[in-house]
């Protein structure tokens, strides 16, 4: 029997077109409900739709990679040179039959032939994002309306994360290319929600909210800190270093247990070994786990701060709230993950609240602006010509 090869381009017309078609739906939909609005009024739609379809498509990419469907389909962007597993049905039969429990199941190839169709129907309604605002711009170019180069940057970005995921699958599921593809969506879904708040307060003529220079720079600090942690989680969980520890708060009954900080930040090596080749040592295994752990008792201090400082900004008081309500989630799906052997449901619900994190502190940035200093504020009308 011939090895699959890796890359089998002939099912991709009937993909893309299996692609806009998924996407047909939510355009015919953000078109039905704003048939009588304007052209920004639609956009406006879109933007926040294609956000929330690809939060799901995150959503979806973890329950992918948590029930160890990333290979179901060893090739890409197809299944055994096929646009769906039924085409493939014998070559996965065979595959299941010789290994029952493997990567490549009937099972497994459909969630992730449906993860490879979301993701080209999310890839559909960028483009037509990028349509839009570049039609937009060249008919009438509104101003104080964002510049189209954002959508155009967002359909690069799309299109690389096509790229790693490919690779996620001609690399087996290497930690370094699956952590990257994860950390791509989050960036992903950082730029729709930066053009989704600015659609919104363009269209309903809101400006950005004022907001003191110590508290916004606390925000950047906190958003850099928890897409450090989304990254260190993602290490994690691409490495299966989860049950390492399944204490709390002590690990393997230690406040410091063995640990391999070498091997564990070894980043180019396949999955369960190290560059040598040799088996990766549990230690290194724990070292990963204890390390996202440590990073997340600093996590919860700067979020809850955050917080705190937050209750005297009314305009994003919305904001606040999701960011409390995500932070204690965050910390009972952590807790679960260890003390409950990893439920998928606790799991995928981790993913997706480390990802909602980041969208609430990118909301909150892109929904506000330094406010001027208070000695600009109140110096004389002359001087602040000089300092203009």
């Amino acid at each position: 029997m011939t090895e699959q090869a890796l890359y089998d381009l002939a099912p991709v017309l009937e993909l893309m077109l299996l692609g806009t078609l998924i996407a047909l739906v939510p355009l015919l939909w953000v078109w039905r409900r704003n048939r009588h609005a304007g052209a920004q009024r639609r956009w406006q739609a879109l933007a926040v739709l294609t956000l929330f379809l690809t939060f799901d498509l995150v959503l979806f990419g973890a329950f992918t990679r948590l029930t160890d469907s990333g290979l179901g389909c060893p090739d890409w962007p197809g299944c055994y040179g096929n646009a769906s597993p039924l085409g493939a049905h014998a070559e996965i039969t065979a595959a299941q039959t010789a290994m029952p429990t493997g990567p490549v199941t009937h099972g497994k190839a459909w969630v992730e032939m449906i993860h490879r169709y979301l993701a080209t129907g999310v890839g559909v309604l960028i483009i037509a994002l990028t349509v839009l605002a570049w039609r937009q711009h060249l008919r009438s170019p509104l101003r104080g309306a964002m510049h189209p180069a954002w959508a155009s940057f967002t359909l690069f970005w799309v299109c690389l994360q096509g790229a790693f995921g490919a690779l996620t699958v001609t690399m087996k599921l290497f930690p370094a290319i699956v952590t990257l593809h994860l950390l791509g969506g989050t960036v992903l879904l950082m730029l729709l929600c930066v053009q989704a708040v600015a659609h919104q307060q363009f269209g309903n003529a809101i400006p950005p909210a004022p907001l003191p220079a110590a508290l916004r720079h606390g925000a950047m600090a906190c958003l850099a800190l928890v897409f450090l942690q989304a990254a260190l989680g993602g290490w994690v969980s691409t490495n299966y270093a989860v049950l390492a520890c399944t204490t709390f708060p002590q690990c393997q009954g230690s406040w410091w247990p063995a640990m391999d900080f070498s091997q564990a930040f070894e980043l180019w090596r396949p999955l369960g070994l190290q560059a040598n080749g040799n088996p990766i040592h549990f230690e290194a295994l724990t070292a990963i786990h204890y390390v996202h752990r440590l990073l997340a008792y600093a996590v919860v201090v700067a979020l809850l701060t955050l917080a705190w400082k937050l209750r005297q900004q009314p305009v994003l008081a919305v904001q606040r709230k999701w960011l409390l309500g995500l932070l204690a989630l965050q910390v009972a799906t952590g807790l679960s993950n260890v003390v409950l052997d990893w439920p998928l449901v606790a799991a995928v619900l981790h993913t997706g609240g480390a990802a909602a994190l980041v969208l609430v502190l990118t909301w909150s940035l892109a929904a506000t602006r330094t406010a001027p200093s208070v000695s600009v504020l109140h110096a004389p009308q002359g001087a602040r010509r000089a300092r203009a």
